[in-house]
């Protein structure tokens, strides 16, 4: 039998032990790209129409600092075309 594949997934599970309002109301956990990180959602009602949604948090399984995305580099300036052939 093939060990499942959890890269990229994950799933969130009602909080059972809640005892405190500012704690999550589900959490479970998550893999992205390969890391494992602690998934917490707290439900929440937007204000005016009282729609609900959720808050997420996310922090790392290994206690580590999440790094940043990486940043693209700016686009090379382009330069002014040489007409003069060197021959």
């Amino acid at each position: 039998m093939a060990e499942y594949d959890n890269m990229n997934s994950g799933a969130l599970f009602k909080n059972d032990r809640k005892a405190a309002d500012t704690h999550a109301d589900w959490n479970g956990s998550i893999n992205v790209g390969g890391h494992e990180y602690w998934l917490n959602a707290w439900v929440k009602e937007k204000k005016g129409d009282g729609s609900k949604f959720f808050s997420l948090s996310v922090k790392p399984k290994d206690g580590a600092r999440a790094t940043p995305a990486p940043t693209r580099a700016p686009a090379p300036r382009a330069q002014p075309l040489d007409d003069e052939v060197p021959f």
